[in-house]
């Protein structure tokens, strides 16, 4: 029995960390000696009362031995970093490995993922391009739960390798993109406050690589809706019913001295000593009308001057998009709407470029419009279904146009509207581990934009 007590407590004790491993092997032994000790024979063994009194003890430091066992597995599944991240669930919106913590029963949590590719640049029309690789970003997912009602949840990412620049000069980053802390309060109502995702468009929250399909994400996701879009808020989310999922932040506003003619991407402050003259709030809303099906949207509005002395008069944002989703088996379609409307572009223009923020011939536009289809089918089960893989080819239209609409006296640029075809495939030897490989066909309406071809990995855990 001692020496199953010992293999036992040596099983456990290699899952924890140092100090808690050292803890419960003095704990294992002490139990162990006073269990040797108590079954040792005494000198009165004889004695009938002895010997019942002695069995007594044996059998209660043998209830003990148990609960120290128990306890030890408890430290186990309590401290020890969550070892299976095969069946990764969404939770709140967030991507399957942003929601590691919330899958735990208590302590520390880790998560990440990391993705990469090669790309080579099609001349179209004399348009110069080059070849290249990139190790686009590696994330990790740190939490922590502190109790079963209070989570901390957080991703630090890495973007192109290193902070250092590399021959042409340019450098990657080291940047925070969510750190909230939860309070968990009842399935309808839970509060959330911290450097929040803002739940816009199919990707902002989920945008793990296995878990879309393209090397690249879709440029409607990142010239409309700002992907990854992060701000510091404070709002609620939750569950209506078993169907309805919502989450409402305030958040801080956009700020215009980022803007371009090309994206809403540097209005973003990311959290970093933002501007909070101009607040904005944001809403978002899913609906499960039944298994595989999604419908849903989302409206975020805020000033966007924030009162910078550049810009004469006040500015404001309404950004709104629609999306829709069906699964059945094999099939995957997904569709998604997005338009942004900006009440002062004009003042916004003048200010920019007697500022020298853009160029001369450049305008913000005061209404951006986009939208993308996209459909998809897992082959695999034809092919080899006993595998357990995925091979999915899948194709993507977008049409996306950031001059949509340009404040009167003021040139629209026809380069900015463009069609976007995107055939490939999606393979997958484990549900967390994908590479991918696609043709992107640029179509601007006015001049040439290079073609490219793209081969990728991406993995979550």
């Amino acid at each position: 029995m001692t020496a199953a007590l010992r293999a036992a407590s040596i099983r456990i004790g290699a899952t924890l960390d140092p100090r808690t491993r050292d803890r419960a092997f003095q704990l294992a032994q002490r139990a162990i000696l006073l269990l040797l000790l108590a079954a040792a024979p005494g000198a009165d063994a004889a004695q009938t009362d002895a010997e019942i009194a002695k069995q007594d003890r044996i059998e209660e430091l043998e209830r003990k031995v148990e609960v120290l066992t128990e306890e030890l597995a408890k430290m186990r599944e309590d401290q020890a970093v969550p070892e299976d991240a095969s069946d990764m669930r969404s939770y709140s919106g967030l991507g399957p490995a942003a929601s590691r913590v919330y899958g735990i029963s208590r302590g520390l949590s880790i998560g990440g993922y990391a993705e990469g590719f090669y790309r080579n640049v099609i001349e179209d029309g004399g348009r110069d391009g080059v070849d290249s690789t990139d190790a686009l970003r590696m994330v990790l997912y740190t939490g922590y739960k502190f109790t079963d009602r209070i989570i901390f949840n957080s991703e630090i990412e890495f973007e192109h390798a290193t902070t250092g620049q590399n021959l042409d000069g340019q450098s990657g980053s080291v940047s925070v993109e969510l750190a909230t802390l939860d309070f968990l309060w009842r399935d309808e109502a839970n509060f959330r406050t911290g450097l929040v995702l803002v739940p816009s468009g199919f990707l902002n929250e989920v945008h793990e690589p296995p878990f879309f399909h393209g090397v690249s994400r879709p440029q409607v996701e990142q010239v409309i809706i700002p992907t990854t879009w992060r701000e510091n808020g404070v709002g609620l989310f939750g569950n209506i019913g078993e169907d309805i999922t919502y989450r409402a932040y305030a958040v801080t506003g956009l700020d215009a001295w980022g803007l371009t003619s090309s994206n809403l991407r540097g209005a973003r402050s990311n959290g970093n000593r933002s501007r909070a003259e101009d607040l904005g709030g944001v809403v978002r809303v899913d609906w499960t009308p039944f298994e595989g099906g999604l419908l849903g949207g989302s409206f975020y509005g805020s000033g966007l001057d924030q009162d910078r002395s550049q810009f004469e008069d006040d500015a404001q944002i309404a950004l709104w998009e629609l999306h829709a989703q069906y699964r059945w088996e094999g099939l995957e379609l997904r569709a998604l709407y997005a338009q942004a409307l900006i009440d002062g572009a004009s003042d916004l223009t003048r200010g920019l470029r007697s500022s020298n923020r853009i160029k001369q011939n450049e305008t913000i536009a005061d209404n951006w419009l986009g939208w993308y289809l996209e459909a998809a089918y897992d082959v695999m089960p034809w092919i080899a279904p006993d595998r357990g893989w995925y091979l999915a080819p899948f194709f993507r239209f977008e049409w996306y146009d950031t001059q949509y609409g340009v404040p009167s006296s003021f040139e629209r640029d026809e380069s900015k509207r463009v069609r976007l075809y995107t055939p490939g495939i999606t393979f997958k030897p484990h549900p967390n581990v994908a590479l991918k490989l696609d043709y992107r066909n640029f179509d601007p309406a006015d001049g040439e934009q290079a073609d490219e071809v793209e081969l990728g990995f991406g993995v979550a855990f």
